[in-house]
């Protein structure tokens, strides 16, 4: 897509993904808005890259409205919606209720209310695009953490959902899923994730090149780690032997014998 003079939000913009998006899309001459929990931190990365910060939390529905409004009030429009916050708790089905609830909210229904808040505008203009940041673990999983794999496989079917229902329509969707990335969610999954994604785990900012070259094409994957493709292939093609190598890993993760 064609940056210069685009108006872009990007929520979680704050640090990892998000403010390494907002940094690359303002070189592009993007005018982004950008908004995150962290109100010192996201300020400062609309000061650097002369955004409008829009500090608090968008996953609700006042939230999102509020976002969108102040967008709309700054530029008059809204091109890209980077759907971009998450969040990630361990553990299975014993995982307590806050930690589904709040997965759910901030990884899910965020994308919900975010799409519910934009469409109208872009239905009446005919264009507009939404990029859901996922995860490969919304097209594999995430060992260690059921709410976190469920939710994003969650998300890249909501972005799939709305691509195919709006996309001849002019609005259309895409799903960003990288495995690991140097960020505090990477740094908080310890030693599970280290084990998992340590090796191959990449910057923000690579993150941040290909979604700028990627966004707005055809493929409704972006995906930074090429083999993830592979891995997902496999699962579907062979889900025996997928679910096969991944009890290895988690073998692994229990340190039990491989």
């Amino acid at each position: 897509m064609e940056f210069a003079d685009s108006v872009v939000i990007i929520t979680g913009a704050g640090n990892g993904i998000g403010a390494a998006m907002a940094r690359k899309f303002a070189a592009l001459g993007a005018r982004t808005v950008l908004a995150d929990l962290d109100s010192d931190a996201v300020r400062s990365v609309a000061d650097e890259v002369g955004g409008l910060a829009v500090p608090g939390d968008v996953a609700g529905e006042q939230g999102v409205n509020a976002l969108v409004e102040a967008a709309m009030a700054e530029h008059g429009r809204i091109d890209v919606f980077c759907a971009n916050a998450g969040i990630g708790r361990n553990g299975g089905p014993e995982a307590d209720e806050d930690a589904w609830a709040a997965s759910w909210e901030v990884n899910v229904m965020s994308h919900v209310r975010a799409a519910r808040a934009v469409l109208p505008h872009w239905l009446e203009r005919g264009k507009g695009h939404f990029l859901g940041t996922a995860s490969a673990a919304g097209l594999l999983t995430m060992l260690g953490s059921a709410p976190y794999s469920v939710t994003k496989h969650a998300a890249v079917a909501f972005a799939e959902y709305l691509n195919i229902t709006y996309a001849d329509k002019g609005v259309t969707a895409q799903a960003l899923c990288p495995q690991g990335v140097r960020t505090q969610l990477l740094e908080a999954t310890g030693e599970t994730g280290q084990i998992l994604m340590g090796a191959t785990a990449i910057e923000a900012t690579d993150v941040a090149e290909m979604v700028a070259e990627k966004l707005g094409g055809e493929e409704f994957l972006i995906l930074p780690h090429p083999e993830v493709a592979d891995y997902y292939a496999l699962r579907a093609a062979q889900p025996e032997r997928w679910q096969g190598g991944m009890r290895k890993l988690q073998r692994k993760v229990e340190k039990r014998p491989v």
